[in-house]
């Protein structure tokens, strides 16, 4: 069972809580899609401050957004500047949206990431950046591998998948150090899937993460 549902989803409750949290009977789907809108343009935003997770906390009349960057002074900018143009890019998407209607009251949080090596989304993201750019596949798997056991992890899965490489056959990469137990829930295991978009077309890059007890 653990090969085939997503970890974070297995552990929601006992170890992570949900990302988007709210309830709305009357407009689930079109709140729904507004937070898909909102956590792809965040992400793709803050890129480059090393964007990761994005919480959605909704009540009446607000809007509790949670950013998780690896760099936060690019994100909050001097005097805060910068968390003011994120702000009005996040009224921009929610008023396409809404078509004119009341805006909520946003509040906006950055919390640094104390680790990147330890968060699959970050580690996943730079090995598939590498791909595009069409370095060696094992050399980056083996410096992904080799920084985030440097960081402390109890260990580490990495599987590509595609045309790796260009290869004419596509074909599955596996790299693992340490131990990875998926059916455990009382691990902290923090997973992403990051495609590479490289010429000869697709490469899947999923990671797996075993972190330290928080």
């Amino acid at each position: 069972m653990g090969h085939k549902v997503n970890p974070k989803l297995f552990r929601l409750g006992p170890l992570y809580n949900w990302d988007s949290r709210w309830f709305d009977e009357k407009k689930y789907k079109e709140t729904l899609l507004e937070d898909y809108k909102l956590r792809k343009a965040i992400t793709e935003r803050l890129k480059q401050a090393g964007g990761s997770l994005v919480e959605i906390e909704r009540s009446i009349n607000s809007l509790k957004i949670t950013a998780y960057v690896s760099k936060p002074g690019m994100v909050i900018g001097r005097g805060g500047a910068g968390l003011e143009e994120l702000k009005k890019f996040i009224n921009e998407i929610i008023l396409k949206g809404n078509k004119g209607k009341n805006l909520p009251k946003i509040d906006i949080r950055v919390e640094p990431i104390k680790e990147p090596n330890l968060d699959a989304f970050l580690v996943a993201r730079n090995i598939s950046d590498q791909l595009v750019r069409r370095l060696p596949h094992k050399r980056v798997m083996t410096q992904a591998v080799q920084r985030t056991m440097g960081s402390g992890a109890k260990g580490v899965r990495i599987v590509l998948a595609g045309r790796i490489g260009g290869a004419e056959i596509a074909r599955r990469e596996k790299m693992q150090e340490g131990t990875v137990p998926l059916s455990t829930i009382r691990e902290h295991v923090s997973y992403a899937s990051v495609p590479a978009l490289t010429k000869k077309g697709y490469i899947g890059v999923k990671v797996w993460i075993n972190k330290k007890e928080e």
